[in-house]
């Protein structure tokens, strides 16, 4: 077995078969020599130790993992069960020629059967391949990096041998024991003492994890499809509070967009209000409702501005071009506010000049025909040689691009003739043709709701998006962006999602404050530095959207230590079909948000904060949040308390006391179930509480309460009279307001389910 600075398997040609011939010799001549002594007494090849002040590594000369120890702590991190090969080589088919002669047509994987190291590169044999892969090993202070150089063919002096393609090298693939958590998203297993992470140093390494029986497989891959660059690994084993910091390191070393420190900067734990009608001539007011919402982000939603995505010409809102979003964007910084912007950037409006009049070259195209007759401009069907099964038959996506003219077809034939039937010519502006039988055609790439079209990813139309988006967040001056599309690019998704946000990334300067994105894959951790927001869901529904979405994705992307967008939430009016967004849905919503320390976001919009009845009472609540959150008062007993879903919590600001977390409960069918009535019941101080409201208008409640035993608060608990005589009492009833009284809490929760709304 190797050590550092040994020397590993040469050529495997004639000087291999003359030494398994002298070896035959010499076993026959000299038996003795190769007696049970003398087996016992020949140097054996030896573990190759690759190490450094953390980490200590140990493969088998015969390519196997062996060990992965945590030096300060002691700790092995790899399940000792079975042997894993740390290496191997994938074909999708045996393109070997005697390979091919006894393999079947199906993916083959080969594992290294020996090692050798020379303090910086490791070599991996695959003899029945006749194939060397050689890493270079950057072995820093605090992480082990595995980076692809070569592959290198032995071949023997017989046979018809050639050299050919290879589909995929596992860089390295280590059994990692398993830990309380695994962030899929970093590829990090860990618990509160340590963290073992593999990632990716180039976006074009795939990296996966395959789950055991208690451990993990981490491992990262580089796949011929996607290698533009080098590709490579790091392997990082550390304490948990310094995971970070050790990522830290990482992409410093690599020049990888910088995550850790998106992460840790203040600005990455604001919330925002998303607005996607400002101009200069309105900005004020929607500051003026930011400040009450406590917001301390705008985000403009590129429809703001753009005429189209894709080009992002500039629409009438914005007669003054850059001049009115350099007006638009200073507002908000003069407000103490950080800008950012929301686009698209992997694909263009079926509007745009990229679709129509005259589709551009780059489209995408998710299949390809060739034309088996040639057709007239007029022709309503196409004739094709391949079936076309498969095709979509959705309603806006039935669109085939042939040359530069456009086609929306009804249907096909799935038996021969093939054929494109009630086709529409010239479609979005385009112009019909006459085109020659063999001529290639597709069908164009258009996502599902459906008003884009996606790019081809191969070639550089995302360069020029991102040079164009770039030219736009640069001088317009914004600080933070939203990634929105990120999931239409076409396969492999796990690396062009990634590379056509790097993409863009690469050219906004300066680089993000923190970004979100609608999609991510591993390598977008550094580009992403927070999760996404989800699209708006109705009231009636946001604490059963909240379960089921943002609080399972703030739980998973928590072990990825990353948080989640608790929005986007939209300040619906109440009317008949719904009771609109109202203050108890903000406090839940905010108040899981803050259980995971996570940032929330409003869809603002001025007819509705014009409008909404309860417009004031939703931004205190907002308001009171935010503060809370970036406070840094919170602590841990409360956040737990928070994290359970079951119990609805109000956050109170008293004026004295400074905030006070309650859990409260509504007080079903109050006013006998009238819809003019919201209440929850809590305990404060000893007495029994109650926040109500009216969810769209204003009146008066009569309630069963000695006027002597209660007092009315409003706003930061501001006292207001109350009118009354004996056992009953008169209250008003519009925005929300705190009653306390030293009455038992059931008797009040009866009380309100007996009041009458005058």
């Amino acid at each position: 077995m190797f050590r550092s600075g040994t020397a590993g398997p040469q050529g495997r040609g004639g000087n291999y078969a003359w030494g398994v011939l002298s070896y035959l010799a010499v076993s026959l001549l000299f038996p003795a020599f190769f007696s049970c002594k003398g087996d016992r007494d020949r140097p054996v090849k030896e573990d190759i130790i690759i190490e450094n002040s953390e980490i200590r590594l140990i493969l088998s000369a015969d390519g196997r993992v062996q060990s992965l120890f945590h030096k300060p702590t002691g700790q092995e991190c790899l399940h000792q069960g079975q042997p894993v090969a740390a290496f191997v080589v994938t074909l999708e088919v045996p393109y070997n020629n005697e390979l091919q002669l006894k393999s079947m047509a199906k993916t083959l994987h080969f594992t290294a059967d020996s090692l050798s190291w020379d303090g910086q590169r490791l070599e991996a044999w695959f003899p029945a391949l006749h194939l060397a892969a050689t890493l270079r090993v950057t072995n820093a202070p605090h992480y082990l990096g595995f980076s692809f150089e070569g592959y290198s063919f032995r071949f023997p002096q017989f046979g018809d041998q050639r050299k050919y393609a290879i589909d995929a090298f596992t860089l390295l693939q280590l059994p990692v024991k398993e830990r309380e958590h695994f962030g899929e998203w970093l590829n990090v297993m860990w618990d509160d003492k340590l963290a073992v992470n593999l990632l990716a140093t180039t976006p074009s390494t795939r990296m996966d994890a395959e789950s055991g029986d208690g451990y993990r497989i981490l491992k990262g891959e580089m796949v011929a499809e996607t290698r533009t660059k080098e590709a490579g690994v790091a392997l990082v084993v550390t304490g948990t509070d310094r995971l970070l910091e050790r990522i830290a390191a990482v992409e410093e070393d690599f020049g990888l967009p910088r995550g850790v420190e998106s992460r840790r900067s203040p600005e990455s734990a604001f919330s925002y209000m998303m607005l996607s009608d400002v101009t200069p001539d309105n900005v004020d007011e929607y500051l003026r409702y930011a400040r009450l919402g406590g917001f301390r982000a705008i985000q403009l939603y590129y429809y703001a501005f753009a005429k189209t995505m894709g080009h992002y010409g500039w629409n009438a809102r914005y007669p003054q071009g850059m001049a009115d979003l350099l007006t638009v964007a200073d507002r908000i910084r003069e407000a103490g506010m950080v800008p950012g912007l929301h686009f698209h950037y992997s694909k263009a409006q079926k509007e745009d000049p990229y679709v129509s009049p005259l589709p551009d070259h780059r489209l995408n195209l998710v299949r390809q025909f060739t034309l088996s007759e040639s057709v007239g401009s007029a022709d309503d069907r196409l004739f094709v040689e391949e079936i076309p099964l498969g095709c979509t038959l959705d309603e806006g996506r039935r669109i085939l691009k042939i040359g530069t003219e456009l086609v929306e077809y009804a249907g096909f034939t799935d038996t021969p003739p093939y054929a494109f039937t009630g086709c529409r010519r010239g479609l979005l502006g385009s112009r019909a043709a006459a085109h020659e039988k063999g001529l290639r055609m597709g069908l164009l790439d258009i996502d599902n709701w459906p008003i884009f079209v996606r790019f081809d990813q191969r070639t550089g139309i995302q360069q020029e998006v991102a040079a164009r988006l770039a030219e736009i967040f640069n001088a317009a001056g914004f600080r933070f962006a939203y990634y929105d599309g990120a999931e239409d690019v076409h396969a492999p998704q796990w690396y062009h999602v990634s590379n056509a946000q790097l993409q863009v990334h690469e050219k906004l300067n300066p680089a993000p404050l923190f970004a979100e994105g609608a999609f991510k894959s591993h390598f977008s951790w550094h580009i992403l530095s927070r999760g996404n927001a989800f699209d708006t869901f109705a009231p009636e529904f946001i604490r059963d959207a909240l379960r089921a979405n943002q609080i399972p994705a703030a739980v998973e992307m928590a072990k990825s230590f990353t948080p989640v967008n608790f929005g986007w939430i939209k300040d619906e009016l109440p009317g008949e079909n719904s009771t609109g967004l109202q203050p108890d849905m903000v406090e839940y919503v905010c108040s899981r948000a803050t259980a995971w320390n996570c940032p929330v976001s409003l869809k603002g919009d001025l007819e509705r904060l014009r409008n909404h009845p309860r417009v004031l009472d939703n931004l205190e609540v907002f308001r009171r949040w935010e503060e809370f959150r970036l406070s840094g008062r919170i602590t841990e007993q409360q956040r737990k308390a928070l994290q359970n879903t079951g119990q609805e919590h109000l956050l109170l600001l008293d004026g004295k006391e400074g905030y006070q977390l309650l859990p409260y409960s509504r007080i079903d069918s109050a006013a006998a179930g009238s819809p003019a009535l919201r209440a929850f019941l809590y305990e404060r101080n000893g007495k029994t509480g109650v926040v109500y409201w009216h969810p769209s208008g204003e009146g008066q409640l009569e309630i069963a309460l000695e006027p002597g035993s209660l007092r009315l608060f409003e706003g930061e608990f501001r006292e207001i009279q109350v009118e009354g005589a004996g056992k009953q009492v008169v209250l008003p009833l519009g925005g929300r307001r705190y009653l306390e009284c030293t009455a038992p809490a059931e008797q009040v929760r009866r009380a309100f389910r007996e009041c009458k709304v005058l």
